[in-house]
């Protein structure tokens, strides 16, 4: 068993997940919009091109999205999505596309104790992101 992020986004999940699929090189594997629903009762508050699910392949792991319209709609807080980039050209290609035009950057890419690089940011979408690359200060 291994989780599934589920994300939420304020009308433009397509937008979003489609950029994070061609940052992180997943794989958008389904899109079920509003408009999509067999009936009216089937459908969410707002417009046809409202996003009710959809799916990221992303490695071995599904990261899933949804708009969450009007008052549905919270600020992410309380958790961050993590990505272990494998190299530090990853890591700097990746931090580079999530975050342009970053709503806040706690911490910009820089060397820990436990890692060559490291950044914590919320992209312009709202998400909250921590990019970890261990490098030669990986345990194990």
């Amino acid at each position: 068993m291994e989780p599934t992020v589920y994300l939420y986004f304020n009308g433009n999940c397509l937008e979003a997940m489609t950029s994070y699929a061609e940052a992180l090189g997943g794989e958008i594997t389904g899109v079920f919009k509003n408009g999509d629903a067999p009936n009216p009762e089937s459908r969410m508050p707002g417009g046809d091109d409202l996003v009710m699910n959809m799916n990221m392949r992303l490695g071995t792991a599904n990261v899933m999205a949804s708009d969450a319209p009007g008052e549905w709609y919270k600020k992410p807080q309380g958790f961050s999505v993590s990505i272990a980039p494998e190299s530090p050209e990853d890591f700097d290609r990746i931090y580079t596309a999530l975050a342009k035009d970053a709503q806040s950057v706690s911490m910009a890419p820089a060397e820990t104790f436990w890692a060559e690089r490291f950044a914590m940011f919320t992209d312009r979408f709202g998400t909250p992101w921590m990019l970890n690359y261990t490098g030669s200060k990986a345990m194990g």
